[in-house]
């Protein structure tokens, strides 16, 4: 079994005319089992959630099984707590997120980020029935944001995007109270149970607030982007060769379009490319 894995991998490999070394941990597990685990989201539509069929399914899960097939192994996805993905030291648990991570300086100290696979707009959302107009006036409110992630590192006035291509951004909402809240899904529902009854607005993925809308969510976007986040594969820091076979991959999964059709898929929009 393991000598047909090996014989399907350096096809695979050939095929997207990867010419990386294969060493490493986390590369020689993929390799010995067949089997890419992926760490993703179970609850965080469009990117990642479990469909009717109790399936994993979103642009990122899409994203993670092309990889997979690209190395010509099996796809696993398992979901832990963001904050444990966030915080390196993986133990072998899992060999790569694909889970719309933003490569922070922070981040960097503990996790390789390989390739960025497309770019998204963060934007402030506020239930239908608030008064404010623009971002500033959610000065001195109550607004929320997933815990550790970029939305709270930006409501902290503390975000740091060392990616390049990544246009500056200004601090334009200063809350009174950060509500750190650890599921996205929460964090919707908070906004959705009136305004100002737990919240008076939140800060998430400009395509998760739009796909919440389409669902029938009585919210709305606040006024223009608060910034534009680079998203990236992560892995254990360490594994050069693992990292490089990524690279490769993504940069093939650009030019070829699969990023650009996965994209246009989940949110009619071709976010694989940086756009304003």
């Amino acid at each position: 079994m393991k000598t047909t894995q090996s014989i399907l991998f350096a096809i695979a490999l050939t095929l997207t005319g990867a010419t990386f070394a294969l060493a490493g941990d986390a590369f020689d597990r993929v390799k010995e089992t067949g089997v890419l685990k992926v760490a993703t989201d179970a609850d965080w539509a469009p990117q990642s959630f479990l469909n009717d069929d109790n399936e994993m399914d979103g642009f990122d899960v899409d994203v993670a099984k092309e990889i997979a097939k690209h190395l010509g192994v099996e796809v696993e996805f398992v979901t832990p707590d963001w904050t444990i993905i966030t915080s390196g030291n993986w133990a072998g648990r899992w060999d790569v997120s694909v889970g719309s991570m933003t490569p922070t300086a922070e981040r960097a100290q503990v996790l390789d980020f390989p390739s960025v696979y497309y770019y998204t707009p963060a934007s402030f959302a506020v239930h239908n029935d608030s008064s404010a107009q623009t971002k500033a006036d959610l000065n001195g409110k109550k607004v929320g944001a997933c815990t550790a992630c970029t939305y709270e590192f930006y409501l902290q006035h503390d975000l740091n995007i060392d990616a390049e291509g990544v246009p500056p951004f200004s601090y334009d909402v200063t809350p009174g109270e950060i509500v750190s809240i650890q599921d996205p899904a929460i964090l919707f529902d908070n906004i959705r149970l009136g305004d100002g009854v737990r919240l008076d607005g939140m800060l998430d993925s400009l395509p998760a607030i739009r796909t919440a809308i389409d669902n029938g969510s009585p919210i709305r976007v606040l006024g223009t982007p608060a910034f534009y986040e680079p998203l990236a594969v992560a892995i254990d820091k360490g594994d050069a060769e693992f990292s490089n076979a990524l690279a490769d991959i993504i940069e093939l999964m650009h030019r070829d379009g699969t990023l650009t059709r996965i994209s246009e898929k989940w949110y009619g929009i071709d976010y694989s490319k940086f756009s304003e």
